[in-house]
C-alpha cells in the first residue's frame, strides 16, 4: 500500500466519496516486466493479463497465486464464470482457451484473425451451459454438444471487429463498429440495436463500455455519451413476428470526458474517464490525469457527486483504450487498470471518515461520529479522539471549552483525570478546569483538590471560597487548608472572605466554638442558622443582645418561618412593632394566635394606632366600637361598609345608617352600596327633605339597577329550578312505572306470610306500593270515605312519602 494516489481538483470541503490504494506485492513485481493489458475481478481473487501474453490469478492483497503462460503476444480479454471456477482467455494472435481451473476440461483454437473479446456463460459450471462467445471480426456462439464436442454459431457479423462484451443471465451484449446489440440466447433473437452517436471517433482508439446494472439493465459509454438501458417483455398484443423483447433507452447524457470504464454503485454511476487538456505554455494537447467519478443519472442529464483525478504511473503515455474500470460487485470494490498501474477504489467507512473530520480539525463531530458508530469503528478509539479534541481546544486557546470536555470524555477515568489537571497546571490554567472536577464518582487523589485550592488562595479569594461552599470538605485535607488560610490571615488579618471561609472550615472540622467565634465577629447572620443546626444555645445565653443586635429582623424572621415556633415572645414583639416596625403589626396581629389582645390594644390605643385599634375591637367581639371608630376617627365611609359587609350584622348597618343620616357624603356612599346588603327604602325614608346630596341621580340609577338585576337573577334561578324540578319528576316518574319483582321470597307486611299462595292455580290479589312494600289485599284496612287512594301502613306515618301511590297486580 502506499499514500492516497489522488489528487482532487480543488481543496474542498467536501468529503470524498471513495478511498484509493495502490495494488501492490506480485502486480508491482509483474508490472515492472510487462505491461497489464485486461482484467477480470472475482469476489474471491482477480485474473490480470498482459502485453507478453501471461495471466496471473492474484488474491485481492495483489499476490500471485497462480500464473499462465497463454501466448507470446497480448492478452486481450480474460471472462470468468460466476462459481470462479471457469476462466476464457483470447489473444492478439487469435488464440482462444477456455479450461477449469480445478478439473481437466478445456478448448483450445487458435483463429486466423485476433480475437478481441470472449464471454463464458455466467453459470458455465452447470453442463447445460456449455457455452461461450468470442469477437474478432465476427461473433461467435460456441456450445459443447452432446457428444462433448463443440460447435459454433455466427450471431453476427459485417459491422467491423467486435470489441466489446457483457453477458448476464440470457442476455449477451456486444459493440462493433456501428453501435451495440443484445441477443436473447433463450429466444435465440437479438431484440435491439442502439446505434452509436459520435461516429467522428475511432473505435479502435474510443472503445465502447458496457456494464449490467442487472438482469435486464445495460449501461453503455461511448466517447462521451452514456445510455441507461433496459430490457422490457413486449406484450403478447403487439408481438406479430417482432421479439418477445425491446429495449428502452430510460437516460441519456453527455460527459465532459472520454469514457474509459463504467461500473454501478447502488443507484448512481461509477465513471473512469480519458482526459485531455491543453498546455497553457505549448498550447499543446497533453494526456492529462484520468478522472474517476461518481454520478447521478436524471433522465436527460447527470449529477456530479464526486470527482477525483488519479495520479497512476505512466498517464502521460496512456491513451483511452488503454484504461479499464473493473468492479466486484458484492464489496463495492473498483479498479483501475492501466499498463503501468492498478489503482483499488472503495467505498469510505466509517473510519474513513473520522479520519477525514480530524483532518479538517472537525473534532466534535469526529466524536459524535465515532460515538454513533462506536460498533462499527476498527481504528479509532473514543477516548483517543476525545483527548485529541482536549488538546486541539487547549492549544486553541479555548480553555473553558477544553475544561468543559473532560467531563464527558474522561469520565471515570480518575488517571487521566489526574493527567488532564497537571497539564492544565502547566499551561497555568488550573483555574478553568476547576469547576468540572469530579466530587463523587470518580475522587481523585486529596492532592488535586489542595493543589487547585492553593491556586485560588493565592489569587482569588472569592473563588477560593465559593469551591469551599461547593466541594464537599472529604475531598482534601482540611487540616492542610485551614492552615493556609490562617497563614494569608496572618498578612489580612480583617479579610472577611478568608474569615467567613474559615469559618466554614471549622464547622466541617466540627469545631463550632472556633466557628461562632468567628461569626460573632463579623456579625454574620449564618450564626443563626450554626446555632440551630448543631444545638449551640447554651453557647450564647451571655450573647443574645449581641445576636439582637446585628440582627434585629431575627424575631421576625422566625415568625415568618412558624407562626407557632416563637410565641412566648408575641407579647415582646407586639411592642416592637409598634415601635420599630408598625408596618408589619397589623399582619402580625392577623396571623398570631398567641398574643394577648387585651394587651395589644393598650398597646394600640396608647398610640392611636386607629387600624389596629378597629381589628382588635372586632376580634374581641365589640364590633359597634370598632365601626364607631371607624365613622368618628377614619371618616372612612367606603371602609365602614366594607366592615359592615364583613360582619353581616343587621344593627351594624342600623348604626351606620343613623351616623350617616346627616352626612351627605356618607348617605352617597350607603346609597352606592347598600342595595345588596339592605333594603334602600330603610335610607330613603330617613333622607330629610331638602337636603342635597352629591351624586343622588346617579346613586338612585345605580339601586334600581341593582333591583332589577337581583329581580333577573331570582327570575333566572327560579326558571333553573323549575327545569330541575320538572326533569327529576320525569325520573321519578319513569323510576315508579318500573315492573317490581315478586317471589316466594316475599313475604306479606301486615301477616307476615309468604306474599304468593302455595297453590297458583288459587286466585289471589297483591297490592305492591311504590316504597316496594307488599301486601295481601285482604290484609290492608279498607279505604276511607274521603278518599279512595290506598296507603302503605309501614309509610303513612311519614308523611305518606314513598308509598303514596300503588301497584296492584291480580290473577
Amino acid at each position: 500500500h502506499f499514500s492516497l494516489p489522488f489528487v482532487q481538483e480543488e481543496e474542498s470541503e467536501e468529503e470524498p466519496k471513495l478511498k484509493y490504494e495502490r495494488l501492490s506485492n506480485g502486480v508491482t513485481e509483474i508490472l515492472q516486466k510487462d505491461a497489464a493489458s485486461c482484467m477480470t475481478v472475482h469476489d474471491k481473487f482477480l485474473a490480470l493479463g498482459t502485453h507478453y501474453g501471461k495471466v496471473y490469478l492474484l488474491d485481492v492483497q495483489g499476490n500471485i497465486t497462480q500464473k499462465f503462460d497463454v501466448s507470446p503476444v497480448k492478452i486481450n480479454q480474460i471472462s470468468l464464470d460466476e462459481s470462479g471456477e471457469h476462466m476464457g482467455v483470447c489473444s492478439e494472435d487469435g488464440k482462444v482457451q477456455v479450461f477449469g481451473l480445478y478439473s481437466g476440461e478445456e478448448f483450445h483454437e487458435t483463429f486466423d484473425c485476433p480475437i478481441k473479446i470472449i464471454a463464458v456463460h455466467p453459470h458455465f459450471v452447470r453442463s447445460s451451459c456449455k457455452q461461450f462467445v468470442t469477437g474478432g471480426k465476427k461473433l461467435l456462439l460456441f456450445e459443447r454438444s452432446w457428444m462433448n464436442r463443440w460447435k459454433s454459431v455466427v450471431l453476427h457479423e459485417g459491422e467491423g471487429n467486435i470489441r466489446s462484451v457483457k453477458w448476464r443471465g440470457h442476455l449477451i451484449a456486444w459493440a462493433n463498429n456501428m453501435g451495440v446489440k443484445i441477443f436473447d440466447i433463450i429466444s435465440k433473437q437479438r431484440i435491439t440495436n442502439v446505434p452509436r452517436d459520435d461516429i467522428s471517433l475511432r473505435p479502435d482508439m474510443y472503445p465502447c463500455s458496457l456494464c449490467w446494472k442487472d438482469n435486464v439493465t445495460l449501461i453503455i459509454g461511448w466517447g462521451t455519451s452514456v445510455k441507461i438501458c433496459s430490457v422490457k417483455e413486449r406484450h403478447a398484443s403487439e408481438m406479430r413476428d417482432l421479439p418477445s423483447r425491446y429495449v428502452e433507452i430510460v437516460s441519456q447524457f453527455e460527459t465532459e470526458f472520454y469514457i474509459s470504464g463504467l461500473a454501478p454503485l447502488c443507484d448512481q454511476l461509477v465513471v473512469l474517464s480519458y482526459v485531455k487538456e491543453i498546455s497553457e505554455k505549448t498550447e499543446k494537447e497533453y494526456c492529462a490525469r484520468p478522472r474517476l467519478d461518481i454520478i447521478q443519472p436524471l433522465s436527460e442529464t447527470c449529477e456530479e457527486i464526486s470527482s477525483d483525478a488519479l495520479t497512476v504511473r505512466g498517464f502521460q503515455e496512456n491513451e483511452c483504450r488503454d484504461y479499464h474500470l473493473e468492479y466486484s460487485e458484492g464489496e463495492s470494490l473498483f479498479y483501475i487498470v492501466s499498463p503501468r498501474d492498478v489503482v483499488v477504489a472503495k467505498e469510505r467507512d466509517q473510519d474513513d471518515h473520522i479520519d477525514w473530520l480530524l483532518e479538517k480539525k472537525k473534532y466534535e463531530e469526529a466524536l459524535m461520529a465515532a460515538e454513533i458508530s462506536q460498533k462499527n469503528i476498527k481504528r479509532h478509539k473514543i477516548l483517543d479522539i476525545g483527548l485529541a479534541y482536549i488538546n486541539h481546544l487547549v492549544e486553541r486557546g479555548d480553555y473553558d471549552i477544553a475544561a468543559r470536555k473532560c467531563q464527558k470524555i474522561l469520565g471515570k477515568n480518575a488517571a487521566l483525570w489526574e493527567y488532564e489537571v497537571y497539564k492544565f497546571k502547566e499551561i497555568g490554567q488550573l483555574k478553568a478546569i476547576s469547576p468540572y472536577l469530579p466530587r463523587g464518582d470518580p475522587v481523585l487523589k486529596p492532592l488535586i483538590y489542595e493543589m487547585i485550592l492553593h491556586e485560588f488562595l493565592e489569587s482569588d479569594y472569592e473563588g477560593f471560597a465559593t469551591l469551599i461552599r461547593e466541594w464537599p470538605g472529604d475531598l482534601y485535607n482540611n487540616s492542610v487548608i485551614v492552615q493556609a488560610v490562617r497563614d494569608h490571615l496572618k498578612k489580612d488579618s480583617q479579610n472577611k472572605t478568608l474569615l467567613k471561609t474559615l469559618a466554614e472550615l471549622y464547622t466541617y472540622d466540627k469545631n463550632y466554638g472556633n466557628a461562632l467565634e468567628i461569626y460573632l465577629t463579623l456579625r454574620h447572620k449564618d450564626v443563626f442558622q450554626l446555632i440551630h443546626k448543631h444545638n449551640l444555645f447554651s453557647s450564647i445565653k451571655d450573647k443574645i443582645v449581641l445576636l439582637m443586635d446585628f440582627d434585629s429582623e431575627y424575631l421576625h424572621k422566625l415568625f415568618k418561618r412558624d407562626h407557632h415556633k416563637g410565641q412566648r415572645y408575641h407579647e415582646k414583639q407586639i411592642s416592637l412593632y409598634a415601635e420599630y416596625d408598625r408596618p408589619n403589626l397589623l399582619p402580625f396581629l392577623r396571623d398570631s394566635t398567641h398574643c394577648p389582645l387585651e394587651k395589644a390594644l393598650e398597646i394600640c390605643q396608647q398610640r392611636n394606632f386607629v387600624e389596629e385599634t378597629v381589628y382588635l375591637l372586632s376580634r374581641m367581639g365589640n364590633s359597634r366600637s370598632a365601626l364607631k371608630m371607624i365613622m368618628e376617627e377614619l371618616h372612612d365611609v367606603d371602609k365602614a361598609i366594607e366592615f359592615a359587609k364583613e360582619q353581616d350584622d343587621g344593627e351594624l348597618w342600623e348604626d351606620l345608617i343613623l351616623y350617616s343620616i346627616d352626612k351627605p357624603p356618607f348617605i352617597t356612599g350607603l346609597l352606592n352600596n347598600i342595595g345588596t346588603h339592605v333594603d334602600p327604602i330603610l335610607l330613603i325614608h330617613r333622607i330629610k327633605e331638602g337636603m342635597e346630596i352629591p351624586n343622588l341621580r346617579d346613586s338612585l340609577v345605580k339601586i334600581l339597577q341593582d333591583y332589577n338585576l337581583q329581580i333577573l337573577l331570582r327570575e333566572g334561578c327560579k326558571k333553573i329550578l323549575v327545569a330541575d324540578s320538572l326533569s327529576l319528576l320525569k325520573k321519578m316518574h319513569r323510576t315508579q312505572m318500573k315492573g317490581v319483582l315478586v317471589d316466594e321470597e316475599n313475604i306479606c307486611e301486615s301477616c307476615l306470610s309468604p306474599i304468593l299462595p302455595s297453590d297458583a292455580a288459587k286466585p289471589f290479589s297483591v297490592v305492591v306500593f311504590h316504597c316496594r312494600h307488599m301486601f295481601h289485599k285482604e290484609c290492608l284496612p279498607m279505604p276511607s270515605m274521603n278518599s279512595a287512594a290506598q296507603f302503605c301502613n309501614i309509610c303513612s306515618a311519614k308523611n305518606r312519602g314513598p308509598g303514596s301511590a300503588i301497584l296492584e297486580m291480580k290473577k
